[in-house]
């Protein structure tokens, strides 16, 4: 699953020539001045730990402000996940909404526990671990799929294995993910290419709903699992799959395309760019378009790629061949990244109708990532150097440190804005500017909630009401934008030559600081 593929990144070691964000849309006569809101900072905090987090490229914030992650306890302990950051405090699920945050718990008997989606109406999903050890998997910890409901933990189940987890819900009820039958599978998804393990059994792409439990979504063609990552309000379920079941030479596993299923057409395949991976699968809208990226024949390179309903497009790249396709809006406005000749600079783009977008980055600065697009096309992602990233939000054609539009003396700095709502909303990434982030061993990562003082959001405490405008030269704040340790030491480490699937090679892809 997704969530909890251990990831690896590249080290990165130039600079890139400064560009020029180009103009999306003109909307109001303030974003024709170049101006913009201030936001107030709000630290969601931790439930007794120093750290907390959660998970980019889902829906972790709602229209209803309801904000979901997971943040570590007081209680120290060992890392029960592949995904576990391994600061040595066990974690919990957590909702925040109204000012106060909730602890989700576990499951009876688990230790830690993570929340990854929210619903419409506040369904919220993930999973837990639950007391139990998993033999086939070097006696980890299991997890389990979980929907919270009114804050109880409601176990999904599995297939008829040790383990399960989901990855999102919508507003029926309906949950999709992945689940272990007891199949012997060497290549299983959930054990080979998540820890290494090859002694697991099969995952099977799975949707849950309250009336009929668990359904097992099948596979396409000969090929033994499947997982599923995103269901619409229509039901619709997007995922991947294996096509047959003999190893390739480029990843040691069988070839694995994207699919669509519905309840009337089962799982339909997708396709491929020629290669044999499914490097991300990233979103599914409520048209039914999902977004992503392929790997091209020999799995060295990959692309981003939209299916439209009918056909797979491929949204090209700035001839790096190693870009990524991150967000789709119900627009069918497209976010993501997209790399240079040569995989020194890697720019966030936007992709609409046939045109791709150069979002640029900061001054400075030679990587950005474009991480979600709402339905104002606002988009929220990073922009950074070898020293310091910074949160950042393109809207009204510029890109804009979000530190320079908060108040200063938070204690935090933003690093990553990772998801914004259709109220402008945004949940981003903070550490500590205390201390430089080498000298925060356990790390100081939290989950920050930003809500822009506009006209939308009237009469909040706290908030500035005037406009900043960016292009009079507020200056970058890079101090505040410093890396986290553990972020920074993936930012220096080389990739693996033998990197298993969904590994990415490139600065921004640690998915779980």
């Amino acid at each position: 699953m997704k969530s909890r593929f251990c990831v690896g990144l590249s080290a990165i070691t130039c600079l890139a020539a400064l560009t020029m964000p180009i103009r999306l849309a003109a909307q109001d006569k303030a974003e024709a001045d170049h101006k913009h809101h201030h936001y107030k900072l709000i630290d969601v905090g931790t439930l007794g730990g120093p750290q907390s987090f959660f998970q980019e490229a889902q829906r972790v914030l709602n229209n209803n402000g309801l904000f979901v992650g997971w943040a570590d306890t007081a209680i120290s302990g060992y890392p029960e996940f592949c995904f576990s950051p391994g600061d040595g405090f066990y974690a919990h699920a957590f909702q925040r909404q109204d000012s106060m945050l909730t602890d989700l718990g576990t499951l009876p008997g688990g230790n830690s526990s993570q929340a990854v989606w929210v619903s419409t109406n506040g369904l919220i999903t993930g999973y837990s671990s639950n007391g139990q050890l998993d033999p086939l998997v070097f006696g980890l910890p299991e997890a389990r799929a979980v929907l919270w409901r009114e804050g109880q933990a409601v176990d999904l189940g599995t297939l008829g294995g040790n383990e399960s987890a989901a990855n999102a819900v919508n507003s029926r009820g309906q949950v999709v993910g992945m689940a272990l039958n007891a199949i012997g599978d060497p290549y299983s998804f959930f054990d080979f290419a998540l820890c290494g393990s090859s002694s697991g059994t099969q995952t099977r792409a799975f949707l849950w709903d309250p009336d009929n439990g668990m359904q097992d979504l099948g596979t396409l063609g000969t090929g033994t699992d499947a997982a599923a990552y995103f269901v619409n309000e229509a039901g619709q379920v997007a995922g991947f799959a294996y096509t047959n079941s003999i190893p390739n030479d480029t990843t040691g596993l069988p070839t694995f395309h994207p699919f669509l299923w519905d309840k009337k057409n089962g799982m339909r395949d997708l396709g491929s760019f020629g290669g044999t991976v499914v490097q991300n699968m990233n979103r599914l809208n409520q048209r039914g378009q999902i977004v992503g990226s392929l790997t091209l024949p020999g799995d060295a390179g990959w692309h981003p790629f939209v299916w439209d309903g009918k056909q797979l497009i491929d949204l090209g790249t700035y001839g790096g061949d190693q870009d990524y396709g991150n967000w789709i809006n119900d627009a069918g406005e497209v976010t993501g990244q997209g790399a240079f000749p040569g995989l020194q600079e890697f720019h966030g783009f936007y992709w609409k109708d046939g045109k791709k977008t150069d979002l640029g980055v900061l001054p400075g600065d030679y990587y950005s990532d474009a991480s979600v697009i709402n339905s104002r096309s606002q988009i929220v992602g990073m922009s950074g150097n070898n020293e310091s990233t910074s949160a950042v939000l393109w809207e009204n054609g510029e890109i804009v440190d979000l530190n320079t539009l908060v108040a200063p003396g938070s204690g935090l700095g933003l690093y990553w804005a990772r998801y914004i709502n259709d109220r402008g909303e945004i949940a981003a990434s903070g550490a500590e500017e205390r201390t430089p982030f080498w000298e925060q061993p356990n790390g100081s990562s939290h989950d920050v909630l930003l809500i822009p003082c506009d006209a939308g959001h009237p009469s909040i405490e706290g908030c500035d009401y005037t406009m900043v405008d960016v292009g009079a030269g507020v200056p970058r704040n890079t101090h505040n934008g410093a890396l986290p340790k553990s972020l920074m030491r993936q930012l220096n480490r080389h990739e693996g030559a033998n990197r298993r699937p969904m590994q990415d090679a490139h600065p921004t892809r640690g998915r779980h600081q």
